[in-house]
């Protein structure tokens, strides 16, 4: 199911962006580089990781944050999740972006329908659904539920967001489209694979970990950053909410990431990321070879 909504929507909220990230310049390589996805993945793991914060999602008794270009914490959402089957109305925010669970998104809001529609949401429950939209593809029908936990209204009216990623939600009817959009929407979780799968998930993502871990070490090493130590890049994170965080970095592939986000099998999920990892690591090392045999061409 398409959601027919014009990709103009997108004008009412600005992304607070970080300063610039190597990311945006990736995509701006000769045709001769990686695809997409592999450029602007290997890119945005140079993005420095912040350590650990409080809150749940652990595998042990400490507290899990993670970040890469964009701020993001990545928790095990809240046990008692609604289920599958519920049925809910949400407003829905269309952006040029794919938000993940327990990701951080900050959020300028200035176009008066969803100036209304924060101050609606400030007084119920704080949440709507974040769900990518674009030009070319129209807008996806699974996103991301958004939690507001930080706020400040301007004396203009406009205001600045910190919202949290929660649940995944997959639209199945349009509700109203004014004064802002509203669908009803079921929840999605992550199943076991149809056939008992057989998948050790906490060996997919140490594998996962490891190719992230030479990835950056390879993209410091290419822009001339000094090395460092391994990272324990999961932090104690169960291999679902992992594979959230994973999806998260592969910033500049949003299609890729859409379509990570829609996948209902955490072992799908992470063997897919553990492909594109290894061919960005591939594409890495044959780019540091030539700059070890050619250095000034670097």
């Amino acid at each position: 199911m398409e959601i027919n909504h014009s990709a103009t929507s997108m004008a009412f909220a600005q992304v607070i962006s970080p300063p610039p990230s190597p990311l945006s310049r990736s995509r701006s390589k000769p045709s001769t580089g990686p695809p997409a996805s592999t450029a602007a993945l290997s890119s945005s793991f140079c993005s420095k990781l912040p350590p650990p914060a409080a809150g749940g999602g652990r595998r042990g008794g400490r507290a899990n944050s993670l970040r890469c270009s964009a701020s993001s914490s990545f928790e095990k959402y809240q046990t008692g999740s609604p289920s599958s089957d519920d049925v809910v109305e949400l407003p829905l925010f269309p952006l040029p972006l794919v938000l993940f669970p327990g990701a951080v998104l900050p959020l300028q809001i200035f176009e008066f329908r969803y100036r209304m529609m924060m101050h609606t949401l400030l007084q119920t429950d704080l949440r709507f659904g974040v769900i990518y939209t674009d030009s070319v593809s129209g807008t996806a029908n699974v996103g991301c539920v958004g939690e507001i936990v930080k706020h400040e209204q301007l004396m203009d009216d406009r205001f600045f967001l910190i919202c949290k990623g929660q649940e995944r939600f997959r639209v199945t009817r349009i509700v109203r489209t004014k004064p802002y959009l509203v669908a009803q929407v079921t929840w999605l979780e992550d199943r076991p694979s149809i056939d008992g799968g057989g998948d050790d998930l906490e060996t997919l993502a140490r594998e996962v970990e490891t190719y992230m871990n030479d990835v950056i070490r390879l993209s410091n090493r290419l822009s001339g950053k000094p090395e460092k130590e391994v990272q324990d890049l999961r932090r104690n994170l169960f291999p679902t909410p992992f594979s959230f965080f994973v999806g998260s970095t592969f910033e500049g592939a949003l299609r890729e990431q859409q379509a990570l986000l829609e996948l209902e099998n955490t072992a799908t999920r992470l063997k897919r990321e553990k492909t594109t990892l290894r061919n960005t690591l591939n594409y890495l090392s044959a780019a540091t070879a030539v700059k070890d045999v050619f250095p000034s061409s670097s």
